[in-house]
């Protein structure tokens, strides 16, 4: 009769971690997502203004990331389906209504630029 063997496993959770902005990159190799939390913060002894920049990097072959993605959109359908469409908030359609600037020599309207894609 054949032993059964007892396997010991440890699974190290990472930390929990908000993104509010994400680059995408890619080699003939890999895919690389660089989510990012940008949060400003103020020294109250100091009154010194600083930015601190967390980022978390996941490295996929092109496969997984492709596997990813279809897995995504089959996530949001769902989401959309149970709570309604997934759409723009009123605060950012504002902040980026408030943030296009006119060019005054030519008569353009530029826009700043924006966290937001």
């Amino acid at each position: 009769m054949a032993e059964k063997q007892k396997i010991n496993m440890s699974i190290m959770d990472g930390d929990a971690f908000f993104s509010h902005e994400t680059s995408i990159n890619f080699s003939p190799t890999q895919f690389i997502l660089d989510f990012r939390c940008i949060t400003p913060r103020v020294d109250a002894r100091s009154q010194t203004a600083t930015i601190a920049l967390k980022h978390n990097v996941i490295m996929i072959d092109p496969y997984h990331a492709k596997q990813f993605l279809n897995v995504l959109s089959q996530v949001v359908k769902k989401y959309e389906s149970e709570f309604g469409k997934i759409e723009k908030p009123d605060s950012i359609k504002k902040l980026e209504k408030k943030k296009k600037i006119k060019n005054t020599k030519e008569g353009k309207t530029v826009e700043s630029p924006s966290y937001f894609g």
